[in-house]
């Protein structure tokens, strides 16, 4: 990738712009893990863009998962390491304060309402800020908050969760299958409020089997296979290079390719350009919590 990174700019009038922040604020770097004999992650480098949402997509197995739980800490990489606007994500939690993290799987405590999450997870991350609580209203969960997470239905309980996750005002935010189960009034109201992020300068980090939704969002590309990152750049590229003209082509184009690893465009440390916009952790804290497991 380029010094310069590119993006689609598609979403966006021609010259509107936003400046990026100095830097990356979440880079991986030579990360490895190992689940027994299976390889999950093989001395992956990933600087992500402030400012953008990027795209993890892979087959299953592709380690996805696994990149992201390491991410949040929630899975330990045998190498490398992973940070978060410089800090190290394993050397204590003083990382958690900048990430809102939206698991697949919740798994939140049943018996507790919303609004006890809520309540339990501003004190575990010491948050005395102003809140973001818009998505609770402009998903209308206000009444929800009041009901036992384990008696919401599933499309409600994912509502709570895009709640939570956007809480906080995260610099970083880390958005598994975020629109699955949503209804299309619900996910377009998540879309936009990740857009609205993106312009305010966050490091957007999305997977899902949805490619259509990814291709709506994101102005960057990161393909996993097999362990591996075997691209890395913006959506336009990928459109070049693949010579398709949806994200699902080009996605299939190249797992036909299974690109070698000599073949793949590795990331640079990036000076940070202006970017066109659109218009529209640890195991035992509970706002970090998923389902295990490699994929």
């Amino acid at each position: 990738m380029s010094s310069s990174a590119e993006v689609s700019g598609r979403a966006g009038p021609p010259g509107h712009s936003v400046a990026r922040p100095a830097g990356p604020a979440l880079e991986v770097v030579d990360l490895s893990k190992r689940f027994g004999r299976v390889r999950a992650l093989a001395s992956a480098s990933i600087a992500f863009t402030p400012g953008a949402v990027t795209a993890l997509i892979g087959p299953n197995s592709a380690g996805k998962t696994t990149l992201l739980k390491s991410i949040v800490g929630l899975v330990r990489p045998d190498d490398g390491c992973v940070l978060m606007n410089g800090t190290v994500v394993d050397a204590g939690g003083a990382y958690r304060r900048d990430v809102g993290y939206m698991p697949q799987l919740p798994a939140f405590p049943p018996h507790m309402t919303g609004q006890e999450l809520v309540d339990m997870i501003d004190d575990l991350r010491g948050f005395d800020g102003e809140p973001d609580e818009s998505l609770i209203d402009d998903l209308e969960v206000r009444d929800e908050m009041s009901k036992p997470f384990g008696s919401l239905s599933g499309g409600t309980r994912q509502k709570v969760n895009a709640a939570l996750a956007f809480r906080y005002r995260p610099t970083v935010l880390i958005l598994d299958e975020p629109t699955a189960g949503l209804d299309p009034v619900a996910s377009l109201t998540l879309k936009r409020k990740i857009r609205e992020r993106r312009e305010e300068g966050a490091t957007v980090l999305i997977t899902s089997h949805d490619l259509g939704s990814l291709e709506s969002l994101a102005e960057e590309i990161v393909f996993l296979l097999e362990g591996r990152l075997r691209f890395h750049a913006s959506l336009v590229r990928l459109l070049e290079e693949t010579g398709q003209r949806s994200l699902e082509a080009a996605i299939a184009e190249l797992m036909l390719r299974g690109r070698g690893a000599g073949d793949e465009i590795r990331p640079k440390r990036a000076t940070t350009p202006d970017v066109s916009v659109g218009d529209d952790t640890a195991r035992d804290d509970p706002g970090l919590a998923n389902e295990e497991g490699v994929a």
